[in-house]
């Protein structure tokens, strides 16, 4: 029996359905964890329960910004957990900033939304930046 848990803090949304992309991203070797698989030609898998926090910043969580977000958030955790490489932190960007194009985000809230990421995104991607893990109690 278990006399404590342990915990992530700081989720919104997990995804109730598994989704695929084609992204910029190009690893040199598939990268393949629980939730999020990355092959060598673009192909983003994102498993049925993976869990994100959705757009970060001063911003409104909207339908045309959520796609965007699970991607990116994707792509930011596997450069936290050093599976990707920071170089692809622009390709990763350049994705939320598409997807959210094809979903209707008006062309002045992407300008902003990139603006944000180029101010304040690196540390997001940043390996000391890992969630912390809690326990309880």
């Amino acid at each position: 029996m278990n006399k404590h848990i342990k915990y992530h803090s700081g989720f919104k949304y997990q995804l109730v359905k598994s989704c695929s992309f084609k992204i910029k991203c190009r690893p040199e070797h598939a990268i393949l964890t629980k939730y999020i698989n990355l092959s060598e030609d673009g192909i983003l898998d994102i498993a049925s329960g993976y869990s994100w926090d959705g757009p970060s910043g001063p911003t409104i969580d909207t339908k045309n910004f959520m796609r965007g977000s699970l991607v990116h958030d994707a792509l930011y955790q596997l450069m936290r957990q050093e599976l990707l490489p920071l170089s692809e932190k622009n390709n990763a960007d350049d994705e939320l900033i598409r997807l959210c194009k094809q979903d209707g985000m008006w062309g002045l809230r992407q300008w902003w939304v990139r603006r944000g990421l180029s101010w304040f995104g690196k540390e997001a991607t940043l390996p000391e930046n890992k969630r912390k893990t809690y326990v309880a109690p």
